[in-house]
């Protein structure tokens, strides 16, 4: 029988995520060492990264991530779930490893009748020499391995080496505002060493927990696109504490790990396009409902931008831009009691004077015409 101690419901859970992911309050910590703490930031767009780390560190600016962007300390590359990523320099040579196998699989299961009877090692030299050679584009990529492989499909042939060979995405893709395809070089070329050997996924789920936890094996599977993590949390056992939730999942976590009191108040925040927190958990009723969910990830597979009111999604946000206008236009998906719609105001201005500084006239409206 679990003792009610070790039962953590919704808001606790909820509490221990936000503190985690810096969102009770503004960490000091430097935008470097919050992509690294964060175990990177999803990044499909090349803007919500900025706008992720602005409403998690104190006195954030443009600059602290564009300057790390142009020298190399973090960079663009496809990690977990085979998404697009920013990490640190390091991460990209010590994550990629690790999640070659799932990678493999995805690749397998996408284009694997496109590439069968190839020879995926040669391919993979192929492509690595092209884009050592000059960074292209996938499209670019693909039209230069298909020179040499005519009769095959030359965008399974660059999700080949996008899969197999670790490639990064090059400024001024990655860069605040800045427009443009992406174009692709190898991460050992680029950051001029090589991957790390270790493809152990141990550490890897104890820095997920650090960053996301209390979670299931399943939760942790869901992050990562890695499978038989049960066999990694049997290993860690002496290292993590374990609890249930509501419904009896056992969940995992590190013994030091911040767990706040469930009643712990919390600022409302906002949360970019594609942001971590709502894609990292198989159970993500910790901060947003299967209903709110269906609202906010697209068929064509977006994420909108969602804001949180005392620690879970309440609606969703956009900006809309004229020649001297900037408006936050928040759409909440229930009425919200005055004093939070207070504070987002208030917060949705320091968004705008962050998001669109420079705007002579930055206003917030809600949908409902206030």
């Amino acid at each position: 029988m679990t003792d009610a101690a070790d039962v953590l419901d919704r808001r606790a859970l909820n509490r221990a995520l936000l503190a985690r992911q810096l969102l009770i309050e503004r960490s000091a910590m430097t935008a470097s060492e919050a992509v690294e703490h964060l175990v990177g930031m999803q990044a499909q767009a090349p803007d919500p990264p900025y706008v992720g780390l602005w409403t998690r560190l104190a006195g954030f600016r443009i600059e602290d991530l564009s300057d790390l962007v142009r020298e190399r300390a973090v960079v663009r590359i496809v990690l977990m779930r085979g998404t697009l990523h920013l990490v640190t320099a390091r991460d990209c040579l010590r994550l990629r490893p690790v999640l070659r196998g799932p990678l493999e699989r995805q690749l397998n299961g996408t284009f694997g009748r496109k590439l069968a009877g190839l020879d995926l090692a040669e391919v993979v030299a192929l492509g690595r020499e092209l884009v050592e050679k000059e960074p292209l584009t996938l499209g670019g990529l693909g039209a230069g391995l298909a020179e040499h492989l005519p009769d095959r499909d030359p965008f399974a042939l660059a999700n080949a080496v996008r899969n197999l060979e670790p490639l990064v995405q090059i400024p001024p893709r990655g860069l605040w505002g800045e427009s443009g395809q992406a174009v692709h070089t190898t991460a050992e070329a680029w950051l001029g060493s090589p991957l790390d050997d270790d493809e152990s996924p141990d550490e890897t789920v104890v820095r997920y927990l650090a960053a996301f936890g209390p979670a299931s094996v399943k939760d942790m599977q869901v992050w990562s696109g890695m499978t038989r993590l049960g066999a990694v949390v049997r290993r860690l056992g002496p290292r993590l504490r374990t609890f249930r939730d509501e419904n009896g999942v056992q969940l995992y976590d590190l013994p030091d790990a911040p767990r706040p009191a469930p009643g712990t108040p919390v600022p409302v925040r906002y949360l970019p396009d594609f942001d971590n927190i709502l894609l990292s958990h198989a159970d993500r009723s910790r901060i947003l409902t299967e209903e709110q969910r269906r609202l906010v990830f697209t068929r064509n597979g977006l994420i909108r931008p969602t804001f949180l009111v005392d620690g879970f999604v309440r609606g969703m946000w956009r900006v809309e831009r004229g020649r001297d206008t900037a408006t936050l236009v928040l759409e909440p998906f229930a009425p919200l009691a005055e004093k939070d719609r207070s504070e987002l105001v208030a917060e949705g201005m320091r968004l705008l004077a962050f998001a669109a500084a420079g705007c002579p006239s930055p206003e917030v409206r809600f949908t409902d015409g206030t």
